[in-house]
């Protein structure tokens, strides 16, 4: 076989493409990620991160002692103080809460897993070091031009710092944001709908702080966030997309629209960082194509409120990185792969209707304003409450796992992070699958079920223990969480799960070597 260069190559070195580098590297596999910045790019992006996302980066071990410092949930008082701030004329929200997160500027409760409030670079500064700890090699500087495909390899070309190179790997994985070079060199359709809003998100100092109450407002125009110390902004106009998203933004177009939004003559004196967008909705129509996979923002643009981007992404990541390593490494079919659009689509779908959900229960006028106060009561409402939250923050998420007899509550669904005692010590699931490896957990049901696993040892960790919350006796998770298989469910199903997921074991229990 001809030199590769990698085995896989990542295209972007956002949180996305990064995460998916080190998910296939945990794995044993060669990756290399071209990224076309020189640097990490400190434009305003995510503020927080959400939902799933927290718990992947538990799983993971990712900004270990930031996630110490999660903020408190809101308590009952203020959830209803936020209620009674909307019906003010224009306020939508007197101030946020920590801990609350919001549904079209409507929020909602989270007292399982409040936000993390932390900017987007301090976790892409943290997975390159988790890249670097894996030998991953990242190349910034490096823009990709063109590729072709066949049968067994993908050809590269790439514009370097010390001009154009081709490269060969076996597969290519655009991690390259929503305007993605790799989709549309792989000719993917992207179908979906055009934005009809403007907006931006600036850091900017002003010369009258007292312009304008802080919070969040619903304005005849659309909605105008202000935040104080240091001033922080978000405006949104429903005056349709940008006329050029990529022209460079200049102080006076953003000081018109904070003028028309608050009604003031409020003067920018300085625009420290700033951003533009726009709520576009579009979606790959397959998430691969040959030797091609597409993840993250790359398959998927929406508009960016309740933070679903890297959320979603980050869950694409983890969906399909150690699906690619099995293949890479010739333990599973390439058919694995199509179970990464056959279970991820779906949920970049629903995640699409519900932006455009949220942009539209946004929009001014009297017929939104009678909707938002029903919708407002119906989340005053604790079900309704949880379930819109979980809608939001992929807690919902139940995938098909390929065997009808598996009907137990947790198959499909995301394991819980239970405690486990072993050998005296407690230890969380989550901890447990820092390796990146599958896991299955003997909870009670005994030998027979560690000795049907043992074939696959080299790649399915087996752990004993006990647990005061045991949901079953035994469970089989998958790298990216999810429960594959579980008790009261028998032997057979337990072999079927272990070699779709993972691959069939180079011996069964007395087979010898050699003999087939």
């Amino acid at each position: 076989m001809a030199y590769l260069d990698a085995q896989v190559a990542v295209v972007g070195a956002g949180p996305v493409g990064l995460l998916l580098a080190c998910e296939v590297a945990l794995h044993g596999v060669p990756v290399v990620v071209l990224e076309r910045l020189p640097e990490i790019e400190w434009r305003p992006k995510a503020e927080g991160i959400t939902g799933r996302a927290i718990d992947i980066m538990d799983r993971r071990g990712l900004m270990i002692g930031v996630t110490d410092a999660l903020p408190r949930p809101p308590t009952s008082e203020e959830r209803e103080r936020v209620a009674e701030g909307e019906r003010r004329p224009d306020s939508l929200l007197p101030k946020a809460f920590p801990g609350a997160r919001h549904f079209a500027t409507m929020f909602l409760l989270r007292p399982e897993s409040p936000d993390l409030l932390v900017p987007q670079q301090l976790l892409e500064e943290d997975l390159a070091r988790r890249a670097a700890e894996l030998g991953i090699e990242v190349r910034r500087g490096h823009t990709v031009t063109g590729f072709v495909q066949d049968d067994d390899r993908v050809r590269i070309d790439v514009e370097g710092p010390d001009g154009p190179y081709r490269m060969e790997t076996e597969w290519l994985a655009g991690c390259d944001g929503g305007r993605s070079v790799v989709r549309k060199l792989s000719g993917i359709a992207f179908p979906g709908t055009d934005g009809v809003t403007t907006g931006y998100r600036a850091f900017a100092e002003i010369d009258d702080p007292g312009f304008h109450l802080p919070g969040w407002f619903r304005k005849d125009g659309g909605l105008l966030v202000y935040e104080e110390g240091p001033p922080r902004f978000i405006t949104l106009e429903f005056d349709g997309p940008p006329a050029n998203r990529d022209a460079p933004i200049t102080l006076e177009e953003f000081q018109e629209a904070l003028r028309r939004l608050s009604g003031t003559k409020v003067t920018v004196t300085e625009v420290k960082k700033i951003t533009r967008f726009t709520d576009n909705a579009r979606q790959a129509e397959t998430y691969r194509s040959g030797r091609v996979l597409l993840v993250g923002d790359a398959a998927h643009v929406h508009s960016h409120w309740s933070g679903p981007g890297l959320r979603l992404g980050m869950g694409d990541a983890l969906n399909v990185g150690w699906k690619l390593a099995a293949v890479a490494r010739g333990r599973c079919h390439e058919d694995l792969l199509d179970t990464y659009t056959s279970e991820r689509h779906p949920i970049g779908e629903q995640t699409l209707e519900i932006q455009r959900a949220s942009i539209a229960l946004m929009r001014p006028g009297p017929y939104v304003d009678a909707l938002r106060r029903l919708l407002r009561e119906l989340l005053l409402r604790d079900e309704a409450n949880r379930q819109l939250t979980s809608l939001v923050d992929d807690l919902h998420i139940r995938y098909d796992m390929g065997d009808p007899s598996l009907t137990g509550p947790l198959v499909g669904r995301y394991s819980p992070d239970l405690q486990l005692r072993r050998a005296g010590d407690t230890v969380r699931v989550a901890e447990l699958q820092r390796t990146g490896r599958p896991l299955l957990l003997d909870l009670g049901a005994g030998p027979e079920l560690r000795a049907l696993a043992e074939p696959w040892a080299d790649r399915v960790d087996v752990v004993t223990a006990e647990c005061a919350e045991a949901p079953a006796e035994a469970l089989l998770i998958r790298p990216d969480g999810f429960v594959a298989w579980s008790t009261p469910a028998g032997p057979a199903s337990l072999r079927d799960a272990l070699t779709r997921w993972f691959g069939p074991p180079e011996r069964l229990p007395g087979q010898e070597a050699g003999n087939d």
